[in-house]
């Protein structure tokens, strides 16, 4: 049996940063593998396979050999185990709403992002257009912003780890154009969290793994 879970990740995905957010803030010592995503490495292959469809990162394996292939289950379980802040709200009040940005974050918002990010692979539609798909989640963020601090209440919860590296992905991908955006809570929102410690301590570039190296801890 593994000493401490391990995290199969890939370090701009903002599936994985998100993981990597909660595991963080729970305090979870986790073995991290950076992986290339065109040259996964046998190890991974050979976890997903047994358990997923396809490999895609992020990849928990678990101390009992149990795997967890979805971000957003990671960031729950996470949670579960150590939660010092209160980032679910008393007895879990944040949950249900949480899940409920986190499925239209995951896939209306998540492929409207892949489409603006790629506009050249999808010329179907100019990419101003595609950008407008992404901004009907952004305003009803915008609007959650006008009322609390964060996405949910005045404090960090976990819906602001889960949303947050896809709306930062977003504001990257014409930040001039981001910067004049009529967004101003989420770039103010956007700036509190890139300035956390939290951020800062996740958001560290490592080589990718090769089976025999040095152990590195997230």
């Amino acid at each position: 049996m593994m000493n401490t879970p391990v995290l199969y990740s890939f370090r701009r995905c903002p599936y994985c940063m998100r993981a990597h957010m909660a595991l963080k803030y729970a305090g979870i010592k986790v073995e991290l593998r950076e992986v290339d995503l065109t040259a996964m490495p046998e190890d991974l292959l050979e976890i997903s396979a047994a358990s997923a469809d396809e490999v895609t990162v992020p990849v928990l394996l678990l101390e009992n050999n149990s795997v967890m292939h979805e971000s957003w289950d990671i960031v729950k379980w996470a949670l579960q185990i150590n939660d010092p802040d209160n980032y679910s709200g008393s007895n879990n009040e944040f949950l249900l709403d949480a899940e409920i940005l986190v499925e239209t974050n995951d896939f209306s918002f998540k492929t409207d992002l892949d489409h603006y990010k790629y506009a050249d692979r999808f010329p179907e539609h100019s990419m101003q257009y595609y950008r407008e798909l992404c901004e009907e989640f952004i305003e009803e963020l915008e609007e959650k912003l006008l009322v609390h601090e964060f996405l949910l209440a005045q404090k960090m919860s976990l819906a602001d780890i889960a949303v947050f590296p896809f709306v930062r992905q977003f504001s990257l991908i014409d930040k001039n154009w981001f910067d004049q955006a009529p967004y101003p809570e989420i770039q103010r929102w956007l700036t509190t969290i890139i300035d956390s410690t939290l951020f800062e301590n996740v958001f560290q570039k490592h080589k990718n793994w090769q089976p025999g190296d040095e152990i590195v801890y997230l």
